[in-house]
C-alpha cells in the first residue's frame, strides 16, 4: 500500500508539473478546486513578442519534420533562459514568441526590468540556436515590448488558454512588427518604467507609422549598464 501511494503521489506531482506549464499556478489552483476563474484587470504589465526573421522563406526551404526540430531546439533554447526572470510565458504560434511581467501576480514597478533583461538575453542566445538542417546558418530575432493595463484570463475548457486582452497586447505586437533584426523595439510607456532605474542604454528611433496607432516615438533598447548576457 506505501509504495502505491508514493506511486500515486509522483504521478500527482507530474501532472501538476504539467499543468503548471500550461497555466499560471495560481490559476491552476483554482480550477483543480473547480473554482470559475475570474477575468482579472491589471493596471500596468510590461509585454514582449519576437518572431524569428525570414521564417517563411528558411520554413519554404526544408520540410515540416525540420521546421518543427528547429523550433523547438528555439523554443526549449528559450524556455530554458526565460526561468531565470520573473515572467511568464503566454504562448507560442508558429515562430512568434508572447511572455509578459507583471501577472497574474502583480509585480509593483519590476515588470518592465525583468522583460528588458530577459529580452537582451534572448537576442544574444538566438545567436547559439543550431539549425539541424542548416548547420552553418544562423537565426536572427525581432523583438518588440509595451507596458500598458491589460486583462487576463482563463478562455475555454477543453484545453483552457490563459489569455491577454487589450490594446497593450496589440501595441506590443506593433513593436514587434516595426522592429528590425537583433533590434529590440520599445515603446515610450516602456522606455518611461526603465529610467526609473537610469541602468539601461536606451537609443531613440524617433517616430514612426505605426498601423493603428498613428505615429508613434520608440526607441531601441540596446543593453543594461550592469547586466551582461552570458553565453
Amino acid at each position: 500500500i506505501k509504495e502505491k501511494t508514493e506511486d500515486l503521489k509522483r504521478e500527482r506531482q507530474l501532472a501538476e508539473d504539467l499543468l503548471h506549464q500550461m497555466l499560471p499556478k495560481s490559476v491552476a489552483k483554482q480550477l483543480r478546486k473547480c473554482q470559475k476563474v475570474e477575468a482579472e484587470n491589471y493596471d500596468q504589465v510590461t509585454i514582449f513578442f519576437s518572431d524569428i526573421v525570414g521564417f517563411t522563406s528558411i520554413a519554404a526551404s526544408c520540410t515540416p519534420l525540420q521546421v518543427v526540430e528547429m523550433l523547438n531546439n528555439l523554443y526549449v533554447c528559450f524556455d530554458s533562459r526565460i526561468e531565470s526572470y520573473d515572467v511568464y510565458k503566454v504562448e507560442t504560434i508558429g515562430d512568434a514568441y508572447m511572455v509578459v511581467s507583471g501577472l497574474p501576480e502583480r509585480k509593483g514597478t519590476k515588470h518592465a526590468d525583468e522583460i528588458a533583461k530577459m529580452s537582451l538575453d534572448l537576442v544574444a542566445a538566438v545567436r547559439q540556436v543550431v539549425i539541424p538542417h542548416m548547420p552553418m546558418g544562423r537565426l536572427q530575432l525581432r523583438a518588440g515590448i509595451h507596458t500598458g493595463p491589460c486583462v487576463a484570463g482563463v478562455v475555454g475548457y477543453k484545453m483552457p488558454r490563459y489569455c491577454l486582452f487589450g490594446d497593450t497586447v496589440n501595441t506590443a505586437s506593433r513593436m514587434e512588427s516595426t522592429s528590425l533584426p537583433q533590434k529590440i523595439h520599445i515603446s515610450s510607456a516602456t522606455y518611461d518604467a526603465l529610467l526609473t532605474d537610469d541602468a539601461y542604454e536606451i537609443e531613440l528611433r524617433g517616430e514612426i507609422e505605426v498601423k493603428g496607432k498613428g505615429k508613434m516615438k520608440t526607441y531601441w533598447l540596446l543593453g543594461n549598464k550592469n547586466y551582461s548576457v552570458q553565453n
